[in-house]
């Protein structure tokens, strides 16, 4: 809980906050533009790639493209929301964001996340019924299924989202205008707020307990029934032609969850053994690295994908 401060050392209704980046760096921020602006481009180039993939070729209009189509603009919001904001302070310094654009870009960022760790879910559910019960596959996953189940993800990821924007509008009164962070992340917000802020610190780290474990304990159910599909199948072929479909979820998996659990647990348990610097610079990795490497999974473990991308350079570069 904080303690209120003297009234003239607060700061009443900021209009604008400043974004420092990466504090304790100096000079060294440059550098990382080196590393986040080839992540960020790469997000734009990959996801917009195979949602154009998706988009142009009927044969890829199936459940599990489109799912796949979902994740890429997911990530392509979620690089979008923190990328441009991230590049201008690293290569210009400290940074101003309007007070309003602050909570806006908290949502989104927040949102996406959710949003993101719902699709891996319900891909794994795909994956689970195709291979545990493929006879049945098109007739429990269909096109429409996948809209609607694309239509709740979104909007369950509004609803948890929405009070933390709000339950840091409710107070007036802030410490400073400075931010130690390269984005306007909820509890770095927080920690500028003179007045009680329990409810803000309990909800987040009630949403990202829920939110992280529902989603990683069904996903872990199941791959749970697809390892016991697959186990009763007659020949080895079989089996690893069974589990291949399932490789490139699981990297993708990996690439979101691994980075995203080191920083959560550096950041609630670290905090006086980690530094600072390395909290801030992992939760961006967090964010920037899945969208940019899930294309280049999914482009090079995915036939379908990779045949049509091919075609398509293939077709091009005949017509020079």
């Amino acid at each position: 809980m904080a303690e209120t401060p003297q009234p003239n050392s607060t700061i009443l209704h900021p209009t604008f906050f400043m974004l420092t980046g990466i504090p304790g760096l100096r000079g060294a921020q440059t550098w990382l533009t080196l590393v986040f602006g080839p992540m960020y481009l790469l997000a734009l180039l990959g996801n917009g790639a195979l949602l154009a993939v998706v988009w142009i070729d009927s044969v890829l209009h199936q459940p599990m493209f489109l799912l796949l189509a979902t994740l890429a603009a997911t990530d392509l919001g979620l690089a979008t929301s923190v990328a441009p904001g991230l590049l201008a302070v690293l290569w210009l310094g400290p940074q101003p964001v309007p007070y309003a654009a602050c909570l806006v870009q908290m949502f989104f960022v927040h949102a996406l996340t959710a949003m993101e760790s719902g699709v891996l879910l319900a891909m794994a559910c795909d994956r689970a019924v195709a291979v545990g019960r493929p006879l049945h596959y098109p007739i429990l996953v269909t096109k429409a299924r996948v809209g609607y189940a694309a239509l709740a993800l979104a909007l369950k990821a509004v609803a948890i989202v929405v009070p933390f924007p709000l339950l840091v509008a409710r107070f007036e009164h802030f410490r400073a205008k400075t931010i130690g962070h390269a984005y306007c992340a909820h509890m770095a917000v927080v920690e500028l707020v003179v007045g009680n802020t329990w409810a803000n610190n309990l909800y987040g780290l009630a949403l990202s307990l829920a939110v992280s474990g529902v989603d990683i304990l069904g996903i872990t159910g199941s791959y749970g029934l697809i390892a016991h599909a697959v186990l009763q199948l007659p020949t080895r072929e079989a089996r690893a032609k069974a589990f291949g479909t399932c490789s490139s979820h699981i990297c993708v998996i990996l690439a979101f969850y691994v980075p995203g659990l080191f920083s959560y647990l550096t950041h609630r348990f670290g905090r006086h053994t980690v530094p600072k610097p390395v909290h801030i610079l992992l939760s961006n990795i967090y964010l920037l690295l899945p969208p940019a490497l899930n294309p280049l999974i999914y482009g090079v473990r995915t036939k379908q994908i990779r045949d049509r991308l091919l075609e398509t350079f293939t077709f091009r570069k005949s017509q020079f």
